[in-house]
């Protein structure tokens, strides 16, 4: 595998620099205004109710936990960290729920909102619906076998979404690694980074409409058709036709699809990846940084866990140029 050219490399960073320097000429609120204990005076519970409520939606249903994992990852990806992806459309206000990369795929609205019921009864107007996401997004994975990590809280929660960003800032599952690459670069995420958080497809399901095009496209390449291959291939198939099918789901690690482990970066190896985007990560002619974290991460677990976990903090840091409140409702801003 070749990597990546010099020029292209710089071309990304320069990009995501150009980034940097738009945001810090905004009025951000400001990393360092996080912190492990924002809520100790004002809200010291704040934590127990969401693991509470995370243990019993995760033991209802294991999906639950890659949904609010998937809905904190959408959350950072379009304005920062700061609960966007949670607001309904109104007549003043269009939310990214319905946005290319968000329809048919978000779920989990109903749990936050559980949550965000029991957090306002016990402090009203203090914790935000941002912060109650990645406090539940580090329970969630920890509730299926993956690793702790101390989460900083103090986000705002957004008083205005982008549907927009939501279409162009998220990667999407026919991206080709240099995309893949430049968007997480434009977020201030390395391609380290990339790798490690890719790795949440461990647990979750895809749609039919998501991989359609892998499995009746190079997946017979990339996995060299051996006999647990074509086993694998002709399932997914007999799931998800030619045609039809688009809500049907299957499991994007199909050995452990309810436990956060490594499997999933042993698929990779495989070439059995679901999506293409996540099969880019290692077999992508420009993939040899990608495909060694790949290796790396397939072979060694514990150095999964800890870098996601750095990664997971890094990503939740993203905060909103614009600052905003608490919410009362996680749907609705302030009136």
């Amino acid at each position: 595998m070749a990597t990546l050219s010099q020029s292209c490399l710089n071309l990304l960073f320069i990009s995501a620099a150009m980034l940097a320097v738009i945001f810090s000429n905004s009025q951000a609120q400001d990393q360092s205004e996080l912190s492990l204990d924002y809520y100790s005076k004002t809200c010291p519970t704040a934590e127990s109710i969401v693991k509470t409520e995370m243990t019993c939606a995760v033991q209802n249903d294991p999906r639950n936990a890659a949904a609010i994992l998937r809905l904190h990852f959408h959350d950072c990806f379009v304005q920062g960290c700061d609960g966007s992806v949670l607001l309904d459309d109104t007549y003043s206000l269009q939310g990214e729920k319905e946005a290319s990369q968000n329809a048919n795929s978000l779920i989990g609205f109903d749990i936050v909102d559980k949550i965000k019921n029991q957090l306002e009864s016990e402090c009203p107007g203090v914790v935000s619906c941002a912060d109650l996401l990645a406090i539940a997004a580090r329970d969630a994975v920890l509730l299926v076998g993956g690793p702790y990590w101390d989460v900083p809280v103090g986000r705002k929660d957004s008083t205005t979404a982008s549907f927009s960003a939501a279409d162009t800032d998220l990667p999407a599952v026919d991206h080709g690694l240099v995309t893949l690459i430049s968007k997480f670069l434009a977020k201030g995420l390395s391609v380290t980074d990339m790798v490690a958080l890719v790795g949440a497809h461990t647990i979750g399901k895809a749609r039919c409409a998501s991989f359609r095009d892998r499995i009746y496209g190079d997946f017979e390449i990339t996995s060299g058709m051996e006999l647990t291959s074509e086993t694998y291939l002709s399932s997914l198939q007999s799931t998800c036709p030619r045609s039809g099918g688009d809500e049907n789901t299957s499991p994007m690690d199909n050995i452990t699809p309810n436990l956060f482990d490594n499997n999933f970066y042993r698929i990779l190896l495989h070439g059995e990846g679901l999506l293409n985007s996540d099969q880019e990560l290692y077999s992508s002619w420009l993939g040899f940084e990608t495909a060694s974290l790949v290796q790396k991460y397939a072979l060694d677990p514990i150095a999964f866990f800890n870098q996601f976990s750095e990664s997971m903090v890094k990503m939740g840091n993203i905060t909103n140029p614009a600052g905003g409140e608490v919410r009362n409702n996680c749907r609705f801003v302030n009136s």
